[in-house]
């Protein structure tokens, strides 16, 4: 595997560090290398932030910020915009969207060029958490979009952080990669 680079945009308080986190342990407990961090000043509670992941097969030695990403992942869909998500996504990446709309509707509202995939992740982690907190729901997502780990290596890093309530972080990750769409490439439409 080349190395992978993920660029996460939450808000303050969302969780999206902790899900760069997770991935990055989990890649780790693959036996792969991995990197997690987060990027933001001192803003409140619902500001903007960004988190970062890189994963190897081969010993990362950047220590950047991630400013080409192959892979966006947008945990609230205003941040599109807001943030400008899809700035320096590579030509061949993908953004992965939080959003109870389709594909097409998601493209269409957000001039999106690239390949997209979707999934209702709010719903998800309110119908199983109570609570409209998307983070590990998403990394159900991205690692559909990009099986960038197995679905299977979260569980112990989820168990880990979350302790007590982590199977409900695990339900919600595991149904969000079920219910993720992923936007065919060309070559799988030929």
């Amino acid at each position: 595997m080349a190395m992978i680079e993920v660029r996460i945009h939450g808000r303050g308080g969302q969780g999206a560090v902790t899900s760069a986190e997770i991935v990055a342990l989990a890649a780790i407990s693959e036996g792969k290398y991995a990197q997690a961090f987060p990027s933001f000043g001192p803003e409140r509670r619902g500001a903007p932030v960004q988190a970062f992941i890189r994963v190897s097969n081969d010993p990362i030695k950047l220590r950047c910020d991630i400013r080409q990403p192959d892979v966006v992942v947008v945990l609230d869909p205003a941040l599109i915009t807001v943030a400008q998500a899809t700035a320096g996504l590579k030509p061949h990446g993908i953004i992965v969207v939080n959003t109870s709309k389709s594909i097409d509707q998601t493209k269409t509202e957000h001039h999106l060029t690239h390949r997209t995939a979707v999934v209702d992740a709010t719903k998800i982690a309110r119908e199983i958490l109570g609570l409209p907190i998307t983070n590990t729901t998403m990394i159900g997502a991205l690692i559909k979009a990009t099986r960038l780990v197995g679905i299977d290596s979260v569980n112990e890093p989820l168990r880990h952080r979350f302790g007590r309530i982590a199977e409900k972080n695990i339900q919600v990750c595991q149904r969000a990669f079920e219910e993720t769409v992923v936007e065919e490439t060309d070559c799988a439409k030929t």
